[in-house]
């Protein structure tokens, strides 16, 4: 797994965490003769709420979906058949051909709510890296890795709340919550939020350690060290991988895409509208659930290409 050069972002716009400080910074490289991991980031990249799955065309053609979520009662999220019968078969590969890592900021808890296709990954990353899972338990090792390194150089996590709870505009502020005791996030009514208020957060938790995203109704305060990108290198380390596969669609993606060795990005979400790029990653133009199944194929056809030569 190789370091790219940082893409610009747009000034106006809060930067994507990168992972100067990480956990595994001292952490030797893989090896060259593991498995393909396929790291790649769940909502609206891999898998779609009704509202994301941008379905423009005849109703009699749209492609069948499978559920793979349910919450309260209620089918909340989906793929197609097709991109449902690609991750089975990535995932079934051999575990010295290709693994498939899921990577998401939802908590273990709300990762336990799905029912992604295929055998259960024997690692999957939560908490936006802050919980690695190995085989669906909390590794105590990293727990301990990811305490320290926000420990050692971030403004605790009441004091960050603090200044939401005495900043944030109950004319727009929805909810506010926590995850993981690690981080937090606002839930608010976008017609209503007022860009410069993020771009305030921003400056104040930059001064602190803390990253500030705007995902769409959602507002995250992530510690600096805390990437998606720490945790999947812990995992290639520990796997030998030869190589890292990455998608995701959001600003929190960015260090992740921005580690890979190849990667895609799908032609929605905070990345998309934010126009970034690098050499190493394609943008593809597709929207909606129909790029889960572009971005599965292209993993599916590299990570076995790439074991067969």
């Amino acid at each position: 797994m190789t370091g790219r050069p940082t893409p610009a972002t747009r000034a106006d716009t809060p930067q994507a965490p990168q992972a100067p400080h990480a956990p595994h910074a001292n952490t030797p490289a893989p090896s060259g003769d593991g498995p393909v991991l396929f790291a790649s980031d769940l909502d609206r990249t891999l898998i779609y709420s009704a509202a994301a799955l941008a379905l423009d065309g005849p109703d009699h053609l749209a492609p069948r979906l499978l559920c793979v979520e349910v919450y309260q009662a209620r089918p909340l999220s989906y793929l197609t058949e097709t991109a449902a019968a690609l991750l089975t078969d990535l995932a079934s590969r051999p575990g010295d051909v290709a693994r498939f890592v899921p990577v998401t900021t939802r908590t273990v808890e709300q990762y336990r709510r799905l029912r992604l296709p295929g055998p259960p990954p024997r690692h999957a990353i939560c908490a936006n890296g802050g919980r690695l899972l190995v085989d669906g338990e909390p590794d105590p090792e990293w727990d301990v890795r990811v305490s320290r390194a926000i420990e050692g150089g971030c403004a605790p996590l009441p004091e960050v709340r603090e200044r939401l709870r005495t900043t944030a505009d109950p004319a727009w502020l929805l909810k506010e919550r926590t995850a993981e005791d690690l981080f937090c996030y606002l839930v608010v009514d976008r017609e209503a939020f007022p860009p410069q208020w993020a771009e305030e957060l921003a400056h104040w938790a930059g001064e602190r350690g803390w990253t500030v995203s705007v995902q769409g109704r959602k507002v995250y305060l992530v510690p600096r060290p805390l990437t998606k990108s720490a945790a999947v290198a812990e995992v290639a380390r520990r796997t030998g991988a030869r190589e890292v596969l990455a998608a995701g669609d959001s600003l929190l993606d960015a260090d992740l895409l921005h580690a890979a060795d190849h990667g895609w990005r799908p032609g929605h979400g905070e990345l998309a509208d934010t126009g970034w790029s690098a050499p190493h990653i394609t943008a593809l133009p597709t929207r909606g659930v129909l790029c889960g199944e572009q971005i599965l194929t292209a993993a599916l056809a590299r990570a076995t290409g790439a074991r067969q030569s």
